[in-house]
């Protein structure tokens, strides 16, 4: 009698096409919405997360100022001093390495090509510090970096842009009014995770930047490497303390510098784009409410539709439960229906949308069986009430129905 009561379900859906389908409508919305937004978020968050992981783990920058950017309108505060570098290396333990830079810009010039980018100065610590490897060439050599020798490494962009498919080493190029010798192109990286071309980038010795570009020994920036065994946080306050000393701040006064750990950095934006995910899907999720409560509005319609048929079927025998398994299965095919269409739906809008936010597709088998399994538990829900009502009628009086 089971499969009977599927197969008189079935046929009954059949009968009503149109109206099946747009029952199911407000389930396939639902469902695919829901499936589209968590998987696009945590594709989001895959992708933003993987872009400051290559910045490197275990990794403290160190920069003048009290947050990006200046603010505030008053003077700029002080970059900080080769001996503060020196002092990072040798007084705090648990510091692996420290590359200090200094940056400018300038266009870079090859052959008529041209192309406007940033100068890093900085020496070896800067690939000890973070995982960026050469796809081709060298780094610095040790003399190269103490005599500040006019050599230069390649960003991928800089080098597709001037270089298009031909080798850039071994050749001479101008930057920034600079003759320099191509030593070495540095391996891809893509966006940053705060908006930026990493590869957009030329890396020089840190002396022929400070002597040649900006005419000073100051350092803007300090990536500090934090050995494994070492936590950073632990770390950070003791480079908080020592750098305090070494700038004259007292205590009460504000620092002129600040110091962010990019475990902690890659944490903050899972939690974010966690909780921001989780608002849209609630939101979302609005949609399989209404549409459950369109399939027991047209369940409701089936039953007054149907009370002849009713009254029949219990006229020669059909008990109550059958009847109302008859209606309950109906209610849940439909909800498994408009389930399975959503799934299909939400995958190709995924399709359709990676390409667009530059993500990588993620397929969640965990966020689909939920997703599925919820429209099914609607169907039993919202069904229900209907299948009871079909069930509870009175034989006589549904066969006295017009």
């Amino acid at each position: 009698m089971f499969f009977t009561t599927i197969l008189l379900a079935l046929r009954s859906i059949a009968r009503h096409k149109l109206r099946s389908f747009l029952t199911t409508l407000g389930i396939i919305i639902g469902v695919a919405a829901v499936v589209t937004m968590v998987t696009l978020g945590r594709a989001t968050t895959a992708a933003v997360q993987a872009s400051i992981a290559s910045l490197g783990t275990n990794i403290l920058q160190v920069r003048p100022g009290q947050g990006f950017g200046r603010g505030g309108g008053g003077p700029r505060p002080p970059d900080f001093k080769p001996e503060d570098v020196t002092a990072i290396r040798q007084q705090i333990a648990g510091v692996t390495a420290v590359a200090a830079q200094a940056q400018s810009s300038g266009t870079a010039i090859y052959e008529g090509a041209n192309w406007s980018t940033t100068i890093n100065g900085t020496d070896n610590s800067y690939f000890r510090v973070q995982p960026w490897p050469l796809t081709s060439g060298r780094t610095f050599t040790t003399q190269e970096e103490q005599a500040g020798k006019s050599v230069c490494i390649l960003g991928n962009t800089v080098r597709k842009n001037l270089y298009r498919d031909a080798n850039p080493l071994g050749t001479r190029m101008r930057i920034a009014g600079i003759s320099c010798d191509v030593i070495g192109v540095l391996s891809a990286r893509g966006q940053a995770g705060f908006g930026g071309d990493q590869d957009d980038v030329v890396l020089m010795p840190l002396k022929m930047v400070q002597r040649r570009l900006t005419g000073n020994r100051d350092v803007r920036l300090m990536l500090v490497g934090v050995d494994q065994a070492y936590s950073t946080t632990q770390v950070q306050s003791t480079l908080t303390d020592l750098l305090k000393e070494r700038r004259g701040i007292t205590p009460g006064k504000d620092d002129d510098f600040f110091v962010f750990d990019t475990k902690q950095i890659n944490d903050t934006v899972a939690t974010t784009t966690g909780l921001l995910t989780g608002i849209v899907t609630a939101v979302a999720s609005i949609s399989l409410i209404v549409g459950g409560i369109g399939i027991m509005n047209i369940m409701l319609v089936s039953v007054t539709e149907r009370t002849r048929e009713i009254g029949i079927r219990l006229a020669i025998g059909a008990v109550a439960r059958e009847v109302l398994m008859q209606f309950l299965i109906e209610a849940i095919a439909l909800s498994c229906l408009g389930g399975l269409i959503g799934l299909v739906f939400a995958q190709a809008v995924i399709v359709l949308l990676v390409p667009v936010l530059k993500v990588s597709w993620l397929f969640d088998p965990q966020i689909n069986i939920i997703a599925f399994g919820i429209s099914a538990l609607i169907g039993v829900v919202f069904g229900y009430f209907p299948a009871r009502r079909a069930a509870s009628l009175n034989p006589i009086d549904a066969l006295r129905h017009e």
